[in-house]
């Protein structure tokens, strides 16, 4: 069986012999050749080569590693008393705290944790410096977000002599010791099972899925382990008798489809292991979205819109600065008891103008402006297309063009003067958004 140490790098095609001539379970090998406890053993590890690394509880550790003081201590990253937490430790998760959670009842499972506020800036010059390392391994690294990405390194043995979980290991070996940052390794044949095995053995891990695994691992697993499956689809599942993956195997594909929708595929494909999807460097960017968590509640239409026109601002900046043009816009609202509401438009046209967002979503926040009272808002965009299809004139809509020609100037005084040189009268009186620690700004990947 091929075997890998992650200290020392040594592989082994067999593992070591135990007493009276019997092997040891792989988890309790340790390494021939300096005796490290961290190996790895598994039947397919020389020959599977698509991966899925991820930090581990990468704010914290960036903020740990830049206050060693705290090195021992529960670490929250987020802030304000309306906040909600970006990022916990390890020590702070022990405590039951964990990313999204309100502030409040962070503080009140975990009161002497250290709360930081974010530095995106930090957490973005760390996050690029680990996608240069991974990128000297592959050219085939396709990020999901700041601290995580998918990479395939297929063809590469050659090149770096030896197996690519080898390579693997000595990547996050390297950022560990250059940067003071961990990460986990999650190995497969498809980057569905690469994604789940990252999530087994954190933090530090090194998990592998093997051409076996759907038969092996994923049949008695929830349901819930299926990339997609959020809390409303799980219950509506368990509604239906479903609640592990090998309850899904005796119905057919159009079944699934015909019960549940789109996802229904997914669910038949996943269910079995089934993941066709490449790693694609070039990834097309999803949506674009932007909100904010309120100082304090807000219950009128008003006092949501006031909040809303920055965030359209933002969205149509980063839409303009990337290219794009949305068909679709999107509402989030969230109630003070933490209930989300989700709302969308497809528009007749794609935009990327704020201002065609603010009037788009303005019928949506005042249809739910009913008296209950609100703690965050967000806005965004998706269906992208090309910029070349942004606010084409429209016979129906005669004023369309003269609005677009409007943000137009607007904008080359803003690039020429600052963003504060010039706006909109409806942002006179608004001080500006209260970023929440959770929003999710940058442009979303699949």
């Amino acid at each position: 069986m091929p075997g890998l140490c992650r200290d020392c790098l040594e592989t082994f095609e067999e593992p070591a012999v135990g007493i009276a001539g019997q092997s040891p379970p792989p988890r309790q090998q340790r390494c021939p050749a300096c005796k490290s406890p961290r190996t790895i053993w598994h039947p397919d590890l020389d020959r599977l080569s698509l991966a899925h690394i991820d930090c581990d509880a990468f704010y914290a550790s960036v903020e740990k590693r830049d206050r060693p003081e705290l090195r021992d201590k529960p670490v929250i990253v987020g802030g304000g008393r309306r906040g909600v937490v970006s990022a916990a430790c390890y020590v702070a998760r022990l405590y039951g705290v964990h990313s999204a959670m309100p502030m409040f009842k962070a503080l009140k499972a975990c009161p002497d944790a250290v709360v930081i506020r974010p530095d995106m800036a930090k957490y973005a010059e760390a996050g690029r410096a680990i996608r240069e390392r991974m990128l000297a391994l592959t050219p085939l690294v396709e990020p999901l977000s700041i601290d995580e990405a998918f990479l395939d390194l297929s063809g590469t043995q050659a090149l770096h002599h030896g197996w690519p979980a080898r390579s693997l290991a000595r990547l996050v070996k390297d950022i560990e010791e250059e940067m003071g940052l961990t990460a986990s390794i999650g190995l497969s044949y498809n980057k569905f099972f690469a994604k789940v095995a990252s999530d087994l053995d954190k933090p530090r891990g090194f998990a592998v899925l093997g051409f076996d695994a759907a038969k092996s691992f994923l049949a008695d697993q929830p349901v819930g382990i299926i990339w997609g499956v959020g809390k409303s689809l799980r219950a509506t599942l368990a509604r239906d008798g479903i609640s592990l993956v090998r309850h899904l195997l005796p119905l057919q594909e159009v079944e699934l489809i015909a019960r549940y929708g789109s996802i229904g595929q997914r669910l038949y494909r996943f269910s079995r292991g089934e993941d066709e999807r490449s790693v694609n460097p070039q990834s097309p960017t999803k949506s674009i979205s932007s909100e904010t968590t309120f100082r304090d509640d807000i219950a009128t239409a008003p006092a949501l819109l006031e909040k809303l026109w920055p965030l359209c601002e933002t969205v149509a900046r980063r839409m303009k600065k990337a290219g794009l043009a949305g068909f679709s816009v999107h509402l989030k609202l969230k109630t003070a008891d933490f209930r989300l509401i989700s709302r969308s438009r497809r528009l007749g046209a794609a935009t990327q103008m704020a201002e065609e967002l603010y009037r788009t979503v303005t019928p949506l926040v005042q249809q739910e402006a009913d008296g209950r009272t609100f703690r965050l808002i967000g806005v965004g965009v998706a269906d992208l297309v090309s910029a070349e299809q942004a606010d084409l004139p429209d016979l129906l809509d005669p004023d369309r063009e003269k609005r677009a020609r409007i943000e137009k100037v607007i904008d080359q005084v803003r690039a020429k003067l600052g963003e504060q040189a010039i706006g909109k009268g409806r942002a006179i009186g608004s001080a500006g958004p209260l970023r929440a620690e959770t929003a999710k700004p940058q442009a979303k990947k699949d």
